[in-house]
């Protein structure tokens, strides 16, 4: 069984690594499709450009990052309907919808040309969508780890951001001659690997926490495996494998599901985590929606400087898998000290993630307003240790505040709220561009003074914990007397 568990654990790592968050890999593949003129007809000397440019144009720089606009927008804001789905029909409908979604997206960006080069818009959001249920059924492998839970699950959202450098190996091979039509020809025949996981690695509905003696999964397993699934898939709100104090139950739970699920999304600490996941994420967003332009303007255009930063970029990327489950470490602590910890205890253990994470992002955001070329390297490694601390610290601090029922249909709330906010990066995209002449420096100072807020979240969460440690004392007094 153990042998299962772990073959479940290393696919879903390289399916996370290999697919599921390919999207942010886009400066790569602007730089692939800038190289085969998509959108050159909006460059008015575009008939001037050669194969081989680079150099910058705004109207298309403005199309391309619309683009990477509309899908990070729809890679959040059908989480929701995607994460109901996940907790009502269970896993294996949910990956074969990702599957389909995501192997008609590479489809498309297989048969594009400059000519249907608005084919990119439903392909590249198609990519994202298919992308984000990937990570979303494999994030439940962490419940067959216990303790280690939290830094499995920071693990996969680790391995999610490293997927980006997916694009990047695209234009290598690209520069070193094979057709963009056979690398993602390529890529759309891989999903035969997800159908085979899905079927062999993978549970039909879920996986239960805390997972039960014998439990099983898997085709071959018949239905033991899923019987046990369901019969003890945690509805009671515990998390790992403990009872939840008095005082939590009565705040989230009750045996009205609808109505535990409606007071979890208006709590305090759901709405400060929206804000403090909102803000994040539009500043990444738009760093990495604006980074080609930028790194364009910086270089003077300068194609051999363009390709050499974003691949410096890309790489960077790559590092998130090892630098997530810093995270889960930090929030898995407790259970490493004693072997019997409770939902307070894991709630305490989150202070510090979140907070490392806002003053993760206020660095970042204060290298990225520095306008030289040499800034951009701590600026990278800021980058991708603070968006490996924001997605996976998101993930496991809605399995440690909430009840693990509702994860699925939380995880995609808090994400289709935040595309909204996400939604701002292209206005200020065109701010930049029309009004401060392609320099970002007052916008980047507008974020950085903006990323202040998201220290609200572990100053309300530790509120939150003390009320709740107070009245558990009350209550532990009173019966003893």
């Amino acid at each position: 069984m153990r042998c299962q568990y772990g073959l479940t654990l290393v696919t879903g790592l390289i399916e996370c690594i290999g697919f599921a968050g390919v999207t942010f890999g886009w400066t790569s593949l602007v730089f692939v499709l800038k190289m085969e003129n998509y959108f050159d007809d909006l460059c008015p000397d575009s008939g001037n450009v050669t194969t081989n440019s680079t150099a910058g144009c705004p109207s298309q720089d403005e199309r391309f990052s619309l683009v990477f606009t509309v899908a990070a927008f729809m890679n959040s804001a059908m989480t929701f309907p995607g994460g109901y789905i996940f907790d009502r029909f269970g896993t294996a409908v949910t990956r074969f919808m990702a599957i389909c979604q995501y192997t008609t997206a590479t489809l498309l960006i297989a048969f594009s040309t400059a000519d249907t080069a608005v084919l990119i818009f439903p392909a590249l959001t198609l990519l994202a969508m298919g992308g984000i249920l990937l990570i979303l059924t494999n994030m439940q492998v962490g419940n067959l780890f216990g303790a280690q839970r939290s830094t499995i699950i920071t693990l996969y959202n680790g391995a999610f951001d490293s997927s980006s450098v997916i694009f990047l190996v695209v234009k290598i091979l690209y520069q070193n001659g094979i057709s963009l039509q056979n690398l993602f020809l390529f890529i759309s025949v891989c999903s035969i690997l997800h159908i085979l996981r899905t079927m062999f690695l993978m549970p039909r509905t879920h996986i239960p926490f805390p997972v039960p003696e014998g439990y099983t999964y898997g085709l071959k397993c018949g239905e033991l495996g899923q019987k046990t699934s369901k019969s003890l898939n945690p509805s009671s709100g515990r998390n790992d494998g403990q009872k939840t104090t008095k005082a939590s139950s009565k705040s989230l739970e009750n045996e009205d599901g609808e109505v535990s699920f409606r007071s979890c999304a208006l709590s305090s600490l759901f709405m400060w985590h929206l804000i403090w996941l909102s803000l994040m994420q539009l500043r990444h967003y738009l760093f990495i929606g604006t980074l080609n332009p930028t790194i364009t303007h910086l270089s003077g255009e300068d194609p051999g400087l363009v390709s050499k930063f974003t691949n410096v970029f890309a790489i960077s990327q790559f590092c998130g898998v090892l630098c997530a489950p810093w995270n889960g470490l930090i929030m898995d602590r407790h259970k490493r000290k004693h072997k019997v910890t409770d939902s307070l205890d894991d709630l305490r253990s989150s202070i510090l993630s979140l907070a490392l994470t806002a003053i993760q992002c206020v660095l970042f955001s204060l290298c990225a307003s520095i306008a030289e070329l040499p800034a951009l390297y701590p600026t990278f490694i800021l980058q991708v240790l603070n968006r490996s601390f924001l997605y996976g610290g998101n993930a496991a601090f809605l399995s440690i505040a909430f009840p693990a029922r509702h994860f699925g249909k939380l995880y995609g709330l808090v994400m289709s709220l935040s595309a909204v906010i996400s939604l701002l990066q292209y206005p200020a995209f065109y701010i930049i561009r029309a009004y401060l002449h392609g320099d970002p420096f007052y916008v980047n100072v507008s974020l950085v003074i903006l990323m202040l807020l998201t220290f609200g979240h572990p100053i309300n969460v530790f509120r939150v914990w003390r009320r709740k440690k107070n009245l558990r004392d009350e209550s532990e007094v009173s019966a003893d007397l």
